[in-house]
């Protein structure tokens, strides 16, 4: 999960793709990067961080032009304290390409070794952006061979990508002179809108939020498998390039990535997160009396709509019972267990008024790990609470995901290989309830019958790219345990801490 954005206008960028990557900043917290273009010259920063501290005054001013495009990272493959690792990633030839992605790709250690043996293209990073930019970059250029570079030739390419890479992409490329591009994977696994603006300026987006919060109009989402070209008169091409395009979002962006207010493939977050909350309140019913609970607490944030619906369905009072540190990163999206189980007590303080004395149901959005939901029970046990009910918005996170989602190994998750009773002992709960993957898939479904499924192998464990496999998945864990072993390294520790107190000097 990462955020992308691309504008192609008639006055400076800059701080439009700065304002919109603010917007997207809960889509990823390891880095951020934006390139500009000024004629068919490009103009790049990137670095580890937030975006608010990644750019400075002096970094705007270096990004001139009225075609841009940025990123804020979330890493799911590759090294995530590698600063060449962050996007926007580049490529000299054919023409000048500079390209974001949110995604994964599932077979790229095959495309590497395709770039490396065929196409005669070095990959300097354990990147998959880095592979998917070499990819575009060498189908351009057998597209466009002793020809003009036309949308005839631009699309032709995409049509080559989609044939290649397998996973989930959605990506916003600039091609020096000519445009802006992007597209989308042919199952639409990764989100991605096109919106205009009042000037006829185009921006492209991995929500809705980040059109809508700069003034622009939500045009339409980009559909799975076709390519938006946008050339430098603000001209829009649009073609698609898929043999065989299905529209199967992933249903984890509306359980939990995405922002509320944001509308995705036809879908508002809100309302489908208010429709869990419903779903739920039936499977808490037929779980257990509503009459032993006396007040509904959600885990803020993205639970609250799911939360709220509950409390109603059942009639029971809806209380905020944490206050939440906004100046804490997200714990999900932190690498390292260690890390992330720290911060669960900075980020969250109890109201004790709230608990003391009463029978209290915390409802979440999903149960990943398992440690959170544990530290965030025993904080409600602190705080007072007689009886604490954990309740859950998605159903049991039993399986690994590869499109993009920090959920890679089985060992990780809290749901693989144990029953609802095991999880609930393990996370210290009176009661635990969870939510259907069938009532899931229907109450969002709902909201757009044009979709034709979700995206969903972390509930039912279905690789919709049919191409993932077990050996897939323990590579997946011996790259983890690597990744581990990095996050515990002392020495690495150290120099994290040096290179802060230099920035900071």
């Amino acid at each position: 999960m990462c955020g992308i954005v691309g504008v192609i206008a008639k006055t400076p960028v800059n701080q439009l793709i700065y304002d919109a990557l603010l917007l997207l900043q809960h889509r990823g917290q390891d880095a951020a990067g934006i390139v500009t273009m000024l004629d068919t010259k490009c103009f790049m920063h990137k670095a580890r961080g937030m975006v608010r501290d990644v750019f400075r005054t002096r970094n705007m001013r270096g990004l001139p032009g009225n075609v841009g495009l940025g990123q804020v990272r979330y890493p799911t493959a590759g090294n995530a304290y590698s600063e060449e690792e962050a996007q926007p990633f580049y490529v000299n030839a054919p023409f000048g390409i500079v390209l974001v992605h949110n995604g994964n790709l599932t077979n790229a250690p095959a495309l590497k070794a395709e770039l490396f043996q065929i196409d005669r293209r070095h990959i300097n990073t354990e990147s998959d952006t880095e592979v998917l930019i070499n990819i575009l970059a060498h189908e351009l250029e057998m597209a466009a061979r002793d020809l003009p570079l036309t949308p005839h030739e631009v699309f032709k390419a995409v049509a080559a990508v989609h044939q290649r890479v397998k996973g989930s992409y959605a990506v916003v490329a600039l091609v020096a002179g000519y445009g802006l591009l992007a597209f989308r994977d042919p199952y639409g696994i990764r989100p991605l809108c096109l919106g205009q603006g009042p000037d006829g300026a185009h921006m492209v987006a991995s929500e809705s939020v980040a059109l809508e919060g700069n003034g622009y109009q939500l045009l339409r989402d980009v559909a799975p498998g076709e390519a938006v070209f946008v050339d430098l008169e603000g001209r829009v091409h649009a073609r698609q390039c898929a043999q065989t395009p299905s529209l199967n979002p992933c249903i984890f962006e509306f359980v939990y990535l995405a922002r509320p207010d944001s509308v995705m493939d036809g879908i508002s977050v809100y309302q489908a997160r208010l429709n869990l909350g419903e779903t739920l309140a039936q499977r808490l019913i037929s779980t257990m009396p509503p009459s032993e609970i006396d007040v509904v607490i959600p885990i803020p944030e993205s639970s609250r709509p799911s939360a709220m619906q509950l409390a109603q369905k059942i009639g029971k009072p809806y209380r905020e019972g944490f206050v939440k540190n906004r100046y804490v990163g997200r714990t999900f999206i932190m690498p390292g267990q260690a890390v992330r189980k720290k911060s669960v007590r900075q980020k969250l303080n109890a109201i004790g008024v709230e608990f003391k004395g009463r029978n209290v149901l915390l409802v979440d959005d999903s149960i990943v790990r398992g440690t959170t939901s544990r530290e965030i029970v025993q904080m409600a046990r602190e705080a007072g609470a007689r009886k604490v009910y954990m309740a859950s918005a998605a159903p049991p996170v039993r399986h690994p995901n590869v499109y993009g989602i920090d959920m890679p190994t089985k060992d990780e998750l809290i749901a693989h290989g144990r029953t609802i009773e095991e999880i609930r002992e393990f996370i210290g709960a009176d009661e635990l309830i969870y939510q259907d993957v069938d009532a899931m898939k229907r109450v969002v479904g709902a909201l757009n019958p044009k979709l034709a499924g979700f995206e969903a192998s972390c509930f039912d464990g279905r690789y919709i790219t049919g191409d993932v496999s077990e050996a897939d998945f323990e590579s997946m864990a011996a790259q983890r345990r690597l990744q581990f072993d990095e996050d515990q390294d002392p020495q690495r520790t150290r120099l994290a801490l040096q290179d802060t107190e230099e920035e900071r000097a």
